[in-house]
């Protein structure tokens, strides 16, 4: 075989083995994608709500409406910190996560000042049916969204925040809890295309409107932030291979669109 034909041969073999079987597969990405967000309903997502139940969709928090995904506290008689998160059913291991979104009016302003402008994305996060009623955070690792605030500083998104969580940058342990990417600062009503690639309990790339704005490696569990977790959940040192996907919601309202998965091998 000469290198053109072995070349053509990889090739293929990459494509057959890198479909995913498990879920419907999108129409505009290709054969590998597959939708996490149908763009009708949440009803292959998980809602946990501090303060409430799992599944408890307190106030219609995640919505549905005109085909996007949405955030909202219209409902709401204060945020009183109900910091909540929306989870899809499945975990992943090895993946590369894309979606779109944007912020809205209406940040709750009983919400800590930080939350203005302020969203993300939770992954290798522990199963929500593993939390108790009054745990804040689940035990994850955050892919976070800000946007510009009025004062006219630079705000990136695509930053990295570690609830309960520990990651290696730059051959050590990173001590703090959130750590700031390359990308510029987006207005809030500007949609901006997020994403995420994960191999496991290796490397972590974010990347914001095609640029890859951080990276990182091996995802643990340790350190602090999340509060009021069954302590079974929470062995410090424990790498982080797989775990659940979870859109965030702290206060400020947001929309979300284009939610596609491509499972790696």
């Amino acid at each position: 075989m000469n290198k053109l034909s072995g070349f053509v041969f990889f090739s293929f073999l990459l494509m057959v083995v890198g479909c995913s079987p498990k879920a419907s597969k999108t129409s505009n990405e290709g054969n590998n994608w597959i939708n996490l967000f149908n763009g009708k309903n949440i009803d292959d997502w998980i809602v946990k709500i501090h303060g409430h139940e799992v599944g408890d969709n307190y106030g219609n928090t995640f919505r549905v409406e005109e085909g996007i995904l949405k955030v909202r506290y219209d409902q709401y008689d204060g945020f009183k910190e109900r910091y909540g998160h929306l989870y899809y059913k499945n975990p992943f291991s090895n993946y590369h996560l894309k979606m779109e979104y944007r912020f809205a009016d209406g940040w709750m302003k009983d919400a800590p000042s930080y939350t203005e402008l302020n969203s993300g994305v939770m992954f290798h996060s522990q199963d929500p049916r593993t939390m108790p009623k009054e745990q804040d955070w689940p035990i994850s690792v955050e892919m976070q969204f800000l946007a510009g605030l009025p004062d006219g500083k630079p705000r990136p998104t695509g930053n990295m925040c570690s609830p309960g969580t520990d990651i290696v940058y730059e051959g050590k342990i990173y001590s703090g809890h959130c750590l700031n990417s390359t990308a510029k600062t987006y207005k809030p009503d500007e949609w901006v295309k997020a994403e995420l690639i994960v191999l496991g309990d290796s490397l972590i790339t974010h990347i914001i409107n095609g640029d890859t704005v951080l990276q990182y490696s091996k995802p643990s569990i340790g350190g602090g932030v999340a509060n009021r977790y069954d302590p079974k959940q929470k062995v410090d040192g424990t790498p982080l291979k797989s775990g659940f996907i979870a859109l965030q919601s702290e206060g400020q309202p947001i929309d979300f669109r284009n939610i596609v998965l491509k499972e790696l091998q």
